[in-house]
């Protein structure tokens, strides 16, 4: 079974919940529209589950994990803001097919326990958290009730990128430098301050963690700290990097803590040339290792 577990998809409920808004985010018709960030025209075929089906097919992916898109800052307005929103793609998401699973999403400006758990509860294969809430201690101190809900349940955390509000600059930028610099932060963080409060979480981090686990050498050199063992319960999807950046993070950190994520309707699955059993590890033994340690995906 091959797993990808990084997707988008913008369900008709939450891009009208996206469109009742009349300041950032919001969307007006497609046209999304972020603080900081130049209007940007959505294309909607790439939010049609039916055109992710026949794409996930043609890819060799059985079952994909959809997730909200946490660069648009959802997750960091003000809670009477915040869950309208998440509850829109809750819904939405649950009434995807059978082989789009989703990520749960939850407000952090005030983690809310009770109403993550719930959400949790409904049969979501675990709960994604943008990264610029957990890249120092505070932020793991803020969310380490949710976190606490993970292991209470046996449910994976993914990390992925937030907002990245820029000005005067490409349209390329937010992903290749602010989304690259909160990960590659959001790594170490984890390192420093969550791992010993969170020892039986697995946790995923979005496109190879920004190379992080690359700078070991000066982590060492400057850490004071060993190499050590690798964490084997610290994943890292691939979404739009290719063999170079696997290859390398693979000579780091091994292949079985490397998983398949393809990022789309924004990017496709990569190649490697890593070999026939490592493709097949990436993709299908180690998603279902970070998704369930019996080795099955519930629903």
């Amino acid at each position: 079974m091959g797993i990808d577990v990084h997707q988008h998809i913008w369900t008709p409920g939450f891009a009208d919940a996206l469109r009742r808004r009349t300041r950032p985010p919001y969307l007006d018709g497609w046209t999304l529209r972020l603080d900081g960030e130049p209007p940007y025209e959505v294309d909607p075929r790439g939010h049609d589950p039916g055109r992710r089906l026949e794409f996930n097919r043609a890819h060799g992916i059985d079952l994909a994990l959809v997730s909200l898109s946490s660069p648009l800052g959802v997750e960091h307005l003000p809670p009477e803001e915040a869950w309208p929103l998440i509850d829109a793609y809750h819904e939405g998401a649950l009434e995807l097919p059978a082989s789009l699973r989703a990520w749960a999403a939850t407000c952090v400006t005030e983690p809310d326990p009770v109403l993550t758990a719930k959400a949790l509860d409904g049969g979501f294969a675990g709960l994604q958290l943008p990264a610029t809430a957990l890249l120092d201690a505070a932020g793991y101190a803020r969310a380490a009730a949710l976190l606490d809900l993970l292991e209470e349940r046996d449910l994976p955390l993914f990390i992925h990128p937030g907002p990245a509000a820029t000005s005067e600059s490409p349209s390329w930028w937010p992903a290749v430098v602010p989304y690259v610099q909160q990960m590659h932060a959001a790594w170490y963080a984890f390192r420093a301050f969550g791992r010993a409060r969170h020892p039986r979480l697995r946790v995923c981090f979005a496109l190879l963690a920004g190379l992080a686990p690359l700078h070991v050498e000066r982590y060492m050199a400057r850490g004071g700290a060993s190499r050590g063992a690798v964490d084997p319960d610290a994943f890292l999807e691939t979404s739009s990097y290719g063999h170079q950046a696997i290859d390398a993070i693979t000579r780091v950190v091994g292949v079985e803590v490397v998983v398949l994520g393809s990022d789309a309707p924004y990017a496709s699955p990569p190649r490697t040339l890593l070999g026939e059993a490592a493709e097949h590890t990436i993709a299908v033994t180690n998603p279902s290792r970070l998704l369930d340690t019996k080795g099955a995906v519930p629903r």
